[in-house]
């Protein structure tokens, strides 16, 4: 029994030594891959390995690219690790016709930048031209307006103006079909707007309550003989 006892101890010590050995191992390869990560995270941080070579921008049509290009401040030859994009994706996005702007690294050179542009669904006159809004209800350029955006008729339009605020999302609650024939949205009040026609009839809409149900019976309603046709009270509608 003492010799089977001594047998064991010194099979314990051994696999000690050998844990040991094999904790020291581990350890030391730990070592060596941190001291290779530490290099090349350092040659690709500070030398032209990675440095930027090709900015592309896509999404960009009535923001010209030179604009955006001025914004991004990315000095050529920059390492791509150091590039903050989210700083230039806000730079990018502070040009008023830019409603979001993505910044990307594309390995091993190259940096995309996507370009979401606002789209006029409203414009509105003043004296210094017409003031397009989007339809986040943003007013984002003064210029002439696309052909087949409608007009805002209303007493303070602004894209601070709540009655403006509800003209545009009543243009994005109404069904595509009609949409694409409105001229001009009159708005009154948040409850009282309407929707003239190119063909010379009126929907008189209301405000952005009930939309569903109202989105569903102007259609069938517009097939009808009449000039004004009442959805307001989208449970009662009139043709006359």
């Amino acid at each position: 029994m003492r010799g089977v006892g001594s047998a064991r101890a010194a099979g314990r010590r051994a696999g000690d030594r050998f844990g040991a050995i094999d904790w020291r191992r581990v350890r030391l390869w730990g070592l060596l891959a941190v001291c290779v990560l530490a290099v090349v995270g350092a040659v690709a941080w500070f030398t032209p390995v990675l440095s930027v070579r090709t900015v592309r921008i896509e999404g960009a049509a009535a923001v010209s690219e030179q604009q955006v290009r001025d914004l991004l401040e990315i000095p050529s030859g920059r390492s791509m690790l150091r590039i903050d994009t989210n700083a230039v994706a806000r730079r990018v996005a502070s040009i008023p016709k830019v409603r979001t702007a993505r910044v990307q690294r594309v390995f091993p050179s190259t940096v995309r930048v996507t370009v979401d542009e606002r789209t006029a669904v409203l414009f509105y006159d003043s004296p210094q031209g017409a003031h397009l809004l989007d339809a986040d209800g943003v007013e984002f350029a003064i210029e002439p307006a696309p052909i087949g955006v409608p007009k805002l008729i209303t007493e303070h339009p602004g894209a601070a103006d709540p009655v403006t605020g509800a003209a545009v999302s009543i243009l994005a609650i109404v069904p595509p079909a009609l949409a694409v024939q409105v001229s001009e949205v009159v708005a009154r009040s948040i409850s009282d707007i309407s929707l003239n026609l190119k063909d010379g009839r009126t929907v008189l809409w209301g405000g952005t309550n009930d939309a569903e149900r109202k989105s569903a019976v102007v259609l069938p309603l517009l097939t009808r003989p009449g000039t004004v046709f009442d959805v307001s009270s989208p449970n009662l509608v009139t043709v006359k």
